[in-house]
């Protein structure tokens, strides 16, 4: 059954992947809101989704290791191997916005969960609120800013063929519903295969559960790359991250406290997570200023297989 779950599970999140980059689209060209903030809204918030409802139940069920390391270990997936394997897929031209809000937000927001959980290894309910009230105050600042965010220069070879009307809203919530059953069965799967070897709660967190509730972030990411939506795939790498932690962890903490169990996700996971963070950054603007290509892509991923290795 287990791998049965793992392969409807990935079926479900290609299609969602797909429904929800037209509903993105579309709604981006009705309301003109360039696609870079709509990908860092919406879809952002629609893939993040498998992260905050999988973070809340392991909480309230007694296994904080597993809300925390969801977090941090997605963050990591979502840069080293979703965007990784994106851009050896196709190359991306960064666009100007990405290093004057897009990347400090997201700096940001890991620096703040650093800060809040490196001294006492808790999340207490009144920094799960300011991690929530930075999320506000996030996309509020998207929203102001989106006349100032670049559209890609890349024809879409979907403008042709966007929903209008209600099927925007109907391709958002077929999408998003099928994004969060199909991580729901694939983490299912997974997680029921790695007990059998008696992994640790972390590990199964950082590894198997975040690859897990980060292939919804790789399933919209490549469809958009596949039809040339490529400012939508870059802008939702970088919101999830910004969603992860401020909505995930924000909301999640605001329900419940959340504390480290296990000292490595403090001492090893969330310095790869920042790490991460910082080498986009670095890869961004060299060698090739403001794109990513397949060189680069092979940097990510070769640095996320040696996380996992070590992490295993």
């Amino acid at each position: 059954m287990d791998i049965v779950f793992i392969i409807i599970g990935l079926v479900l999140l290609v299609a969602g992947g797909d429904w929800l980059l037209r509903a993105a689209v579309g709604m981006s060209l009705r309301l003109h809101i360039p696609r870079m903030v709509i990908g860092m809204t919406v879809v952002s918030f629609a893939t993040s989704a498998p992260e905050l409802i999988v973070s809340i139940k392991s909480a309230l069920d007694g296994f904080p290791d597993i809300a925390l390391g969801n977090v941090v270990g997605s963050n990591i997936a979502n840069l080293g191997l979703v965007l990784g394997l994106t851009v050896i897929l196709s190359s991306i031209t960064v666009q100007k916005n990405f290093y004057k809000l897009d990347w400090p937000s997201m700096m940001l927001a890991s620096l703040v969960l650093f800060g809040f959980i490196y001294f006492d290894g808790t999340i207490q309910r009144w920094e799960g609120g300011v991690l929530f009230g930075l999320l506000v105050l996030f996309i509020i600042i998207m929203f102001r800013n989106k006349g100032n965010a670049e559209v890609p220069d890349e024809v879409s070879d979907m403008e042709g063929h966007v929903p209008g009307g209600w099927k925007i809203f109907f391709f958002l919530l077929i999408g998003g519903g099928a994004l969060w059953g199909g991580s729901e069965l694939l983490i299912r799967g997974a997680v029921g295969m790695a007990q059998l070897y008696g992994v640790s709660e972390r590990v199964i967190a950082v590894t198997v559960v975040s690859v897990g509730t980060s292939i919804p972030e790789l399933a919209a990411s490549v469809m958009a790359v596949l039809r040339k939506e490529k400012a939508i795939s870059l802008g939702n790498l970088i919101g999830s991250n910004v969603f992860n932690v401020l909505a995930v962890l924000g909301i999640t903490g605001m329900i419940t406290p959340i504390q480290a169990k296990d000292e490595r996700l403090i001492s090893n996971d969330i310095y790869w997570m920042l790490g991460y963070a910082v080498l986009v950054f670095l890869l961004v603007l060299v060698p090739k200023r403001m794109r990513l290509g397949w060189p680069e892509g092979i940097v990510l991923l070769g640095l996320y297989i040696a996380f996992v290795y070590v992490t295993l």
